[in-house]
């Protein structure tokens, strides 16, 4: 594993995230962006296939509990985040 790779994973584990889900139109699917304190985009993906993504990040071991506060996060809110 590449070592600024390595080194975001463990800062992520430490910092606030925020989490937004967005609502798909027509054909889109909805998505959930996950972003980090100073709002830039850590991860995009699907509602339904989060798991590729969180694994990317470093936060796999958190999906279940992350995708729970999605679950019942309404559209368009941005709910704060501390792992």
């Amino acid at each position: 594993m590449d070592h600024g790779l390595l080194t975001t994973m463990l800062n992520l584990q430490q910092r606030k995230m925020y989490i937004i889900k967005v609502k798909g139109v027509a054909k889109i699917p909805d998505y959930v962006q996950l972003r980090d304190e100073k709002f830039t985009l850590l991860a995009y993906f699907r509602v339904d296939r989060p798991e590729k993504s969180l694994e990317k990040i470093g936060l796999g071991d958190k999906a279940d509990y992350i995708m729970g506060l999605v679950e019942k996060l309404p559209f368009g809110k941005i709910l704060k985040l501390e792992l």
